[in-house]
């Protein structure tokens, strides 16, 4: 049964500092839709910015097309554990979509297992039937499941893991990582992978080590650069940037050693012979209202051509959106005025605009 996603033209602007580039005249998140059930994650297919295609964590791929829930594209709520950070975390479209008609969602089954699965599409829905399980990961407790699904220009499918989560019952010891996930290389969990499914027989490789929970990462569709939002843990919260020439070639981000820049467990010791990467920003829980990075998009559309070429970022708990640029070797951080409640995820459609979601059903696009 379609829902209405009910339009608003209320636009949230964003604070333009001075100094910022010549001309701009600003630019915000305007609400378009609301009435989604946990939204985490927006996308549309390659070449086709028609029909956006929310993600609920219950399970549902909703079909939204001009203001108005369309129809149910995916319904795999009987395969999904739906608890906290678990459930239906993110899709990703192949970028043959036009041809294979084939698409990808990673989510936490009943048994808490990860799971990454390659489904088709038959008459403009996702055949659950024709699953291929392309990745099981066992994770011990409900969170930092990562769950981004990301295609490189090459054609990898990329994923975020998180460290294996924190036992609840065990106080704030857990939230260092107290089995050493992201360091161990045996372990996929604190990991980025990468696998090109269309080569039968395709192994998965690690290209991105030391990580805590990164819930959202993406690729620059202009020049390929890699960025994540690794969410830290009681005091900092990170953007994290690989070079598209490096983005491949495994690199260590340092949790548990270090929560951004700080030195979290001095007992925790960096392998050598791999690069480790700081963070290119980072910023703090003194506010006492910010605790979870959004991880964004660099913006490439057309509808807001002030914030071109800017990383876009929020924070799930302040609600605050961030822009960064990098100007002559200085990162420049601009924050919003405006809060977002539950803000869970950004994406991108096929023109390279960008918009956010909800946990409480907003649907927003930058203007």
């Amino acid at each position: 049964m379609a829902r209405c996603v009910a339009l608003s033209v209320v636009a949230l602007a964003l604070t333009i500092p001075s100094g910022a580039a010549r001309g701009a005249k600003g630019f915000g998140f305007r609400l378009i839709g609301s009435g989604l059930t946990n939204a985490v994650y927006v996308t549309s297919p390659p070449r086709d910015a028609s029909t956006l295609y929310v993600v609920e964590q219950q399970g549902l791929i909703v079909e939204v097309r001009g203001g108005r829930d369309v129809g149910t594209f995916l319904d795999i709520r009987d395969r999904v554990d739906f608890d906290g950070e678990r459930g239906l975390l993110s899709m990703a479209f192949s970028p043959r979509y036009a041809t294979n008609g084939l698409v990808y969602v990673d989510y936490t089954g009943a048994d808490g297992v990860i799971h990454v699965v390659e489904m088709r599409v038959a008459n403009g829905v996702g055949d659950p039937s024709t699953s291929r399980e392309l990745l099981t990961v066992a994770h011990p407790w409900p969170n930092h499941n990562g769950g981004q699904l990301q295609f490189d220009r090459a054609g990898f499918l990329w994923v975020g893991l998180g460290d294996g989560g924190t036992d609840p019952s065990a106080g704030p010891v857990s939230l260092g990582d107290p089995h050493d996930n992201a360091q161990n290389p045996s372990s996929r969990l604190g990991k980025l992978l990468r696998l090109d499914p269309s080569q039968p027989g395709a192994t998965w490789q690690t290209v991105a080590m030391g990580l805590r929970n990164p819930w959202r990462f993406s690729f620059d569709r202009k020049t390929g650069d890699l960025w994540i939002g690794d969410v830290g843990a009681a005091t900092y919260e990170e953007v994290d940037f690989r070079p598209a020439a490096q983005a491949a070639h495994l690199a260590d981000f340092g949790w548990s050693r270090f929560e951004g820049t700080l030195v979290y467990n001095r007992k925790v010791a960096l392998p050598r012979g791999r690069p480790v990467v700081r963070p290119l920003w980072e910023y703090s829980h003194d506010d006492n209202v910010s605790c979870a990075i959004v991880g964004g998009y660099v913006y490439r559309g057309s509808l807001a051509p002030a914030a071109r070429g800017r990383y876009v970022f929020g924070d799930y708990c302040s609600g605050r959106i961030y822009t960064l640029r990098r100007v002559h070797g200085r990162v420049v951080v601009t924050r919003s005025t405006a809060r977002y409640p539950s803000l869970t995820s950004f994406g991108e459609d096929a023109n390279g605009e960008l918009y956010a979601v909800t946990s409480t059903g907003d649907l927003y696009q930058l203007r």
